[in-house]
């Protein structure tokens, strides 16, 4: 008899698994194939493996104190400084922690943003116990500047102790030049209006910090996790630097950094990227002679990857975006509520958003475990990679001059654009899906609603004196919005959306699976699919054709069916008025004959979905 203390080695009755006899299953199932086919690639070019054993004598990461919980922040950017006030409230009543407010002007302000008066800033934070532990974060740009100094009065004249606040002033002058692609100044001219105004914020008692390095201005422009790096890095230094010739000394300067980061959808790179930031600062602050202290990190779920179409998939995005940032010790994140691409969020969007990190702090306790991913062997190769590549690029930049100038010079600029043109290759390959835009569309979802609002006119900043190439935010699922926006001005216009026949041959065995797919890709384009039976008769599948008022046809079946049957099928489509005919399936020896009986050309799986589906709009339009 054996006592409930008793160890039971369930594993010790099985033979012990080791890589080589995985290698052996996988060599089956990849049946002659090479084994590199498994290995991935991120768009810094970094290898994953499929496969990676757990790393042995690494220590985690320290970014939050342990089991201390990230600041829950909930966006504030509506430019009715009376209703933004009224959402903060609601939002610090029911679960955030902090709040951030988003300035007309600033980088993420994506067309709306609190006006940036002192009378706006006082309406927005009425009845804010700013002493009571609540974080707030500034974003502001070049034109929205004076927020900072407004907040700074408010606090003055309501008699709050600055030491008292938590706040993050958000000055990012380097950041604003960069999405805008100009500047009215040099660097230099910057640096003292930069230093003076933190020195002078300083001086009244706030702790900072101050300055914030925007890795998200990369990221929202397509670019890759090393450049976003790399561009945190080149910022936060010129920072430094700026800070040190201004007569702080290093160590007060320390604290006057922060940075942001985006955090999308791809869990285990955002993990890795957040840990990497962390042991590239504190290999900064060794190399100027500074103890390492933990760089405060704040989170934002990634623009570029919401969608306007079936915009709750947004949620599942933000969640695993916040559960990645979360789990690598961001210290504040922010939810960008998921119908943000569409206009202003209503309160339910709002809700979901703070909702989002409430739950998983609250209820799944991801706080609770200090760098859990430490010793994981997938994501600590990955967070090597990625300081490695990070650092080099960085580097280069130090060669350029520091950040300025390496926009100046185009250095950013130029790795950022092929890192999207890869990007937008694969989007539009559907190699990266998009769901909801390139994968899984629904032509018949409701209208989403979303708050109406004027945004706050700016007068424009300085004179574009000294221009390079911007790098604007965007988003990926843009190119397949559009072709779903013509699709729905046609239904507007028409009462009926642009429909492809599926011309299924044989049977359900024969076309279901391109069917599918054929059905799939035509309708992220806003081309609705209309199925069918199958067929073997080509006057029967004519006449269906006719019947279902498609002007675009697509055939469906197996290779062994159109060997048979496609030619004599397409010459019945285009008797019977199809405009376009295309094949589901790749071109095979037979391509000549079946563009001769009408076939325009071929959709398949890895072929350019976007290319095809623009081309048919532009065939479709003309007369």
């Amino acid at each position: 008899m054996t006592s409930a203390t008793d160890d039971l080695p369930l594993a010790a009755d099985f033979p012990k698994a080791t890589v080589e006899d995985w290698r052996k299953l996988v060599d089956g199932v990849l049946k002659g194939a090479p084994f590199e086919k498994l290995v991935g690639k991120t768009y810094d070019g970094l290898k994953i493996e499929p496969l990676y054993p757990r790393a042995k004598g690494v220590a985690p990461v320290v970014g939050r104190p342990a089991a201390a919980p990230w600041q829950i922040m909930q966006r504030i950017d509506h430019p009715d400084a009376s209703a933004a006030n009224a959402q903060a409230l609601t939002d610090l009543e029911n679960g955030a922690t902090g709040l951030a407010l988003v300035f007309a002007g600033g980088n993420a302000a994506h067309g709306f943003g609190l006006e940036p008066t002192a009378d706006a800033v006082a309406k927005i934070l009425k009845d804010i116990h700013l002493d009571a532990g609540i974080g707030l974060e500034l974003e502001i740009g070049p034109q929205s500047r004076m927020a900072a100094i407004h907040v700074a009065e408010y606090v003055k004249s309501n008699g709050i102790d600055p030491a008292a606040c938590d706040i993050r002033f958000g000055l990012d002058p380097l950041a604003a030049a960069a999405v805008w692609g100009h500047s009215p100044y040099t660097w230099d001219e910057i640096v003292p209006a930069v230093t003076g105004g933190i020195k002078g914020l300083a001086a009244l008692g706030f702790k900072g910090p101050f300055a914030s390095a925007d890795g998200r201005v990369i990221h929202d422009a397509g670019g890759s996790e090393a450049q976003e790096l790399a561009f945190v890095l080149a910022c936060g230094i010129a920072y430094l630097r700026a800070f040190e010739g201004a007569g702080v000394p290093l160590e007060q300067a320390q604290g006057m950094v922060y940075a942001r980061l985006a955090a999308d959808a791809d869990q285990f790179l955002t993990m890795a990227k957040f840990r990497a930031l962390r042991l590239l600062w504190a290999r900064i602050e060794t190399a100027c002679g500074l103890a390492p202290k933990p760089l405060f990190i704040v989170a934002d779920t990634a623009w570029r990857m919401l969608t306007q179409r079936d915009p709750y998939v947004n949620m599942l995005r933000a969640t695993m975006a916040t559960f990645a940032a979360g789990l690598a010790g961001a210290n504040a994140i922010t939810v960008l509520p998921h119908t943000l691409a569409l206009g202003l969020p209503d309160p339910f969007a709002r809700r979901v958003a703070r909702n989002t990190q409430a739950v998983l702090l609250e209820e799944s306790n991801l706080a609770k475990v200090s760098d859990p991913a430490a010793g994981a062997g997938g994501i600590e190769t990955l967070t090597a990679q990625l300081c490695d590549a990070a650092w080099a690029l960085f580097q280069e930049t130090e060669k350029a001059g520091g950040a300025f100038a390496a926009l100046q010079q185009g250095l950013f600029q130029s790795k950022v654009a092929a890192a999207r043109k890869a990007r937008d290759a694969n989007i539009a390959k559907r190699r990266d899906v998009l769901t909801g835009a390139s994968e899984f569309p629904n032509l018949h979802e409701n209208e989403t609603t979303v708050l109406k609002a004027t945004p706050i006119a700016l007068v424009p900043y300085g004179e574009q004196k000294y221009k390079f190439d911007a790098l604007p935010p965007i988003r990926l699922a843009e190119p397949f919005e559009a072709l779903r926006d013509k699709s729905d001005a046609a239904l507007k216009a028409r009462g009926a959306r642009p429909k492809v026949f599926l011309a299924n041959l044989g049977t359900p065995a024969d076309f279901t699976a391109r069917a599918t797919f054929a059905k799939s890709l035509f309708e992220t384009g806003g081309i609705q699919a209309v199925d069918s039976e199958g067929f073997a008769d080509p006057a029967q599948l004519a006449a269906a054709f006719k019947a279902s008022g498609a002007g675009l046809a697509c055939l469906c079946s197996s290779d062994k069916v159109y060997a048979e049957h496609a030619e004599a099928a397409a010459q019945a489509l285009q008797t019977a008025g199809a405009r376009l005919i295309y094949l589901a399936g790749r071109p095979t020896d037979a391509e000549a004959a079946l563009r001769a009986a009408g076939v325009t050309g071929f959709v398949f799986a890895g072929g350019d979905a976007l290319a095809t589906l623009q081309d048919t709009y532009r065939r479709m339009e003309q007369p």
